[in-house]
């Protein structure tokens, strides 16, 4: 088998693992999007070298949820190593809590008349390269952004579909429930769902179970394109225990926990692991 086609049947196998759980009823759009997603957003990746806009840190309460953060900092990463330069867009609050260790350009929340002009300095002065969304609210078709409850936080939330709107740079959404940018791509599909759908498209939508997760298949993407494994040194429960320590909350229990979306981290070091079979099984990589 050649590496393309390789590549291709490891994307297939990822995408599967990804929403295996059907937690949100991600498995029963998933037909709507056109197989090999996450070798196109691997390779997209893979392929710059300038900086990448990653945007991050979907609001609970007065704090950030912790779906959405570990996935970037994955990204973060594994762009670092490639030769790109990752920078995190959040809010003040998910900025002040990581902004030591990560570079970020901060947001503020809801979406005022000053916002496009904010966002256009921004992508004037950091010419991104490829812009990434993990698990960040989209607006609706009447403009509003809604949490996978329904409730309207259009005040409370990061507005990082603006960027979008205002930039033609290629974009890479992850998202686990409907609700988030790039979920435009499968509207369609959507009504099936208790959920108040964004309607903003992407370039490529990669969806999983949990978000956190959509951005770990991406890795193990890219650990098979590079015939490295970029997954051995993640700690599952040692990111979610750095956020948890600096405020993170849980976006469905609500609580300051070690966990995603209602699930251990255990779940999501089983999830690493399987990745990292499949890298493993393709020959592309030894995770030893």
């Amino acid at each position: 088998m050649n590496d393309v086609r390789r590549q291709f049947a490891v994307s297939e196998r990822i995408e599967n693992l990804l929403v295996a759980r059907n937690l949100r009823g991600m498995q029963s759009v998933q037909s709507a999007l056109k197989p090999g997603y996450c070798l196109r957003a691997a390779r997209w990746l893979l392929g710059c070298r300038g900086r990448v806009l990653i945007g991050t840190g979907f609001p609970v309460l007065d704090s950030f949820e912790s779906d959405g953060p570990a996935g970037a900092i994955a990204l973060y990463r594994v762009l670092e190593w490639t030769g790109a330069e990752p920078i995190l867009v959040c809010g003040d609050t998910l900025a002040n809590a990581i902004g030591g260790d990560y570079c970020v350009e901060r947001l503020p929340l809801g979406r005022s008349a000053n916002l496009p002009r904010q966002v256009a300095g921004l992508l004037a002065h950091h010419r991104p390269e490829l812009m990434v969304s993990i698990g960040l609210p989209g607006p609706a078709a009447d403009g509003r952004y809604y949490n996978m409850r329904g409730e309207d936080i259009s005040h409370e939330t990061l507005c990082f579909d603006v960027f979008l709107e205002l930039s033609d740079c290629p974009v890479i959404a992850l998202g686990d429930s409907g609700n988030e940018i790039g979920m435009g791509n499968v509207l369609d599909r959507l009504s099936e769902l208790a959920v108040t759908p964004s309607v903003t498209t992407s370039d490529e939508l990669v969806i999983a179970d949990v978000s956190n997760w959509a951005a770990l298949g991406l890795v193990a993407m890219m650990s098979c394109c590079l015939g490295e494994d970029s997954l051995a040194d993640w700690d599952n429960r040692a990111v979610l225990e750095y956020l948890a320590c600096r405020g993170s909350l849980d976006g469905v229990t609500l609580e300051n926990t070690l966990t995603e979306d209602g699930l251990p981290s255990e779940t999501g070091k089983a999830l690493v692991s399987a990745l990292r079979d499949l890298v493993r099984e393709s020959g592309a990589a030894d995770p030893g």
